[in-house]
């Protein structure tokens, strides 16, 4: 896959937020340069202190971490953030590279090391496979959030035939509303949808009911003309 299409893939769905911290200028916009050519939400900060300031603004998904920075030491910024933000992945890009200092930094929960300096390709590969893990959570958000949704259609449905087969049902939720339907494993806006017949509501989000599953529906919208 191209370089472009790597670019379009990422676009299409949510944007990982990535923080550089970096007090090197010219390492920092690279970097900066080429994830956001992936598609990458990216973020700048030249000091320790600007780096763990920003992960209390915003959420961060990365942090590409340089280790010599003109305030702290940026272990200790690495420490912070997966104190608090355990999820946080993190790449370490240093000039002062040994072995101890990279079994440290996996250590404290970093994916990578990258000594400097390292190519265009070397970044890439490192925070893409770092992401991987995000990745597959937003696709397990997603899968979730579908699920949510075919439940929801499944007890607006169950509610509704109910309303045809139980008349002290139909008469509460005729005089009771939403509170009618506190049993139902339904949103705030789906009950106010049966209660109030919105029929636009419904359709957009259960689909077309049956002449069975609308005689409630009609009933309401006949009390709510008188």
């Amino acid at each position: 896959m191209g370089t472009s299409e790597e670019s379009r893939v990422h676009q299409e769905s949510v944007s990982p937020h990535i923080l550089i911290m970096e007090d090197d200028t010219s390492v920092a916009k690279g970097v900066e340069m080429v994830l956001s050519e992936q598609g990458y939400d990216v973020s700048l900060a030249d000091t320790g202190e600007l780096a763990l300031e920003a992960f209390k603004q915003k959420r961060y998904d990365l942090l590409v971490a340089d280790l010599r920075l003109p305030d702290m030491d940026g272990m200790e910024v690495i420490k912070k953030v997966k104190a608090e933000k355990p999820d946080t992945e993190v790449v370490v890009i240093t000039g002062y590279g040994t072995a101890a200092i990279a079994v440290e930094a996996m250590k404290l929960g970093a994916h990578d090391f990258l000594p400097k300096p390292f190519t265009e390709d070397q970044i890439r590969a490192s925070v893409g496979s770092a992401l991987k893990s995000y990745e597959a959570e937003v696709l397990a958000q997603k899968d979730e959030s579908e699920e949510a949704k075919l439940i929801q259609k499944r007890e607006v449905i169950q509610a509704l035939n109910r309303t045809t087969e139980d008349k002290a049902f139909w008469q509460d939720l005729m005089e009771n509303g939403p509170q009618a339907l506190a049993e139902y494993n339904l949103s705030g806006p789906a009950k106010a949808a049966i209660a109030s017949a919105d029929l636009r509501w419904i359709n957009e989000n259960i689909g077309e009911l049956t002449q069975k599953q609308l005689m409630f529906i009609h009933k309401r919208l006949e009390r709510e003309a008188w």
